[in-house]
């Protein structure tokens, strides 16, 4: 690799990792080829970014930047994963995908998220976290409550009051 091409490496994994809200590392040594064909379908689908990465141009990359403690994680065979938006998505298919790959060779060595590096105890609970549709889910659930028990007790009275009639026609029919 020519130091031209180190350059364009560099920049482009500055950029890329510049305004992503957290990054995964992973060891990924010993996977087979179909392994690495499955994990990476998987990433793609999700449009989460995974990529084996050199150590020294992904540290030279981060290096002066908030994600710079990232480079105690650079030591072995190291592959990045991201995604633009939701900082939960890479971690929860590499533990999505580990739960179900048992013999799969793949392991978690930290992430970065928000300023703070999480060991792997870190990116397990960050797999944890809801998504973001379920966050929106949740929130919309929130919201509709209010309307939804206003309407029913503006409803209530009318159709307690018509049970009640109906009750008394039907003591007056029978008496």
């Amino acid at each position: 690799m020519t130091r031209d091409h180190k350059a364009v490496v560099i920049d482009r994994l500055k950029a890329s990792l510049a305004n992503v809200p957290a990054v995964v590392v992973a060891d990924f040594k010993g996977l087979t080829v179909e392994q690495t064909d499955d994990l990476r379908s998987r990433f793609r689908k999700a449009e989460v970014h995974y990529e084996v990465v050199k150590n020294t141009l992904v540290k030279r990359a981060v290096s002066g930047t908030p994600k710079e403690s990232l480079e105690a994680l650079f030591k072995g065979n190291s592959a990045i994963a991201y995604h633009e938006e939701d900082p939960a998505a890479a971690a929860k298919i590499l533990r999505d995908y580990l739960k179900e790959n048992a013999d799969a060779s793949i392991a978690l060595k930290g992430a970065w998220l928000d300023g703070d590096l999480l060991d792997e105890a870190g990116v397990e609970a960050l797999a944890k976290l809801p998504g973001k549709d379920e966050l929106r889910a949740t929130l919309l659930n929130v919201f509709m409550a209010a309307p939804t028990k206003l309407v029913r007790t503006f409803a209530a009275g009318p159709q307690t009051f018509a049970q009640l009639l109906s009750a008394r026609g039907e003591q007056l029919s029978n008496a």
